[in-house]
């Protein structure tokens, strides 16, 4: 015959171990740094001579606008992508400005050194594992329309 006291203190442990264990294994979800909110809402005609680079798929330019500028990046005839050039792992230090390699595909951080896919904002080196803040972009084959 068991003794009912040991049953319990099985019990017990057996529930403090699993609270234990629920405890450790659930890791706080890290945020990215927050890039200052800056309103945007303009167009462009990407087609023109003022955004030479944009006339080509995987062209690209930068423009004024945003937190810390925009960068425009052709992904296909009638797709772009627009993004923060604010870098994601610290939006806030001075120099932190995305930059385009000169492969024309990729970009960079000067200041952390991460490195990002143009066509989706995805880090692929580096210490950030934030990608790019995007906004949101329309193309109704004449103008191209960015904002957030």
């Amino acid at each position: 015959m068991t003794n009912p006291t040991i049953k319990l203190n099985v019990r017990v442990y057996f529930i403090l171990g699993l609270l234990f264990f629920l405890a450790i294994s659930c890791k706080k979800e890290v945020q990215p740094p927050e890039i200052p909110y800056v309103y945007v809402n303009f167009s462009i005609n990407p087609n023109s001579t003022l955004y030479d680079h944009l006339n080509v798929v995987n062209g690209w330019e930068t423009v004024s606008g945003g937190y810390n500028g925009i960068l425009i990046f052709r992904t296909g005839i009638d797709e772009f992508v627009a993004f923060e050039r604010a870098c994601p792992n610290d939006p806030l230090v001075t120099g932190a400005q995305i930059r385009v390699e000169t492969s024309g595909i990729t970009c960079y951080c000067p200041v952390c050194g991460s490195k990002f896919i143009m066509n989706d904002g995805t880090p692929y080196e580096g210490p950030s594992h934030f990608p790019l803040k995007q906004y949101t972009t329309m193309y109704d084959g004449m103008m191209l329309y960015i904002s957030n």
